[in-house]
């Protein structure tokens, strides 16, 4: 299956916003904890062009 860049980016998008929703639901959780992970995950999603661009050389090689 090969995806182009928008269709990683909604497919990595709804995977961190599902990790958030387990998280958050969780409650193994320390709240405490959530907000800096969730922090974390949010900033993971503005590094998706670089992901993408990895995963497309590492699957080009």
């Amino acid at each position: 299956m090969h995806l182009n860049e928008e269709e990683f980016n909604e497919k990595w998008t709804g995977a961190l916003d599902a990790a958030v929703c387990a998280m958050a639901e969780s409650p193994e959780i320390d709240p405490e904890k959530f907000f800096s992970m969730v922090c974390i995950l949010e900033n993971l999603q503005y590094f998706s062009p670089v992901i993408f661009s990895a995963l497309k050389k590492n699957v080009q090689e």
